[in-house]
């Protein structure tokens, strides 16, 4: 998709890829090594506290987040409208829509009076950047 825009790798374009891996704690030290290296936006991805980290390291560098939780929980934007800052992204809404998916569930299957939910906590939140 970027070079249908033109942007070409190693050409005119560069994208980091900086991992936590499961360790919330190497967050904060990641986020300040993008800013130092100056790069041109920092995309966080994930619950692990990413976008947090990204908006303690920088004000000025844009940064666009995805998230399951409630940005304005997180402390992320000041508003869904109206973000503010230098920050905006996506939410999945998957915390806000667990009631509203029980609710089907029991649409469907009325006479069930045991639900279990499965899931699993994922430890890939990660910091891109790129310039």
């Amino acid at each position: 998709m970027a070079n249908e825009v033109g942007y070409v790798e190693g050409k005119n374009v560069a994208i980091e890829f900086r991992w936590a891996e499961g360790r919330h704690d190497r967050l904060p030290a990641l986020a300040a090594e993008l800013v130092r290296r100056q790069v041109a936006i920092i995309l966080a991805t994930g619950a692990g506290g990413g976008a947090n980290a990204a908006k303690a390291a920088t004000s000025t560098i844009p940064i666009v987040f995805t998230t399951g939780r409630n940005p304005l929980d997180m402390g992320l934007v000041a508003s869904l409208r109206h973000p503010g800052g230098n920050l905006t992204g996506v939410n999945f809404f998957a915390t806000e829509l667990g009631e509203k998916r029980l609710e089907l569930l029991h649409a469907l299957v009325p006479r069930a009076t045991v639900i279990a939910q499965r899931s699993t906590i994922c430890a890939t939140t990660s910091l891109r950047a790129a310039w």
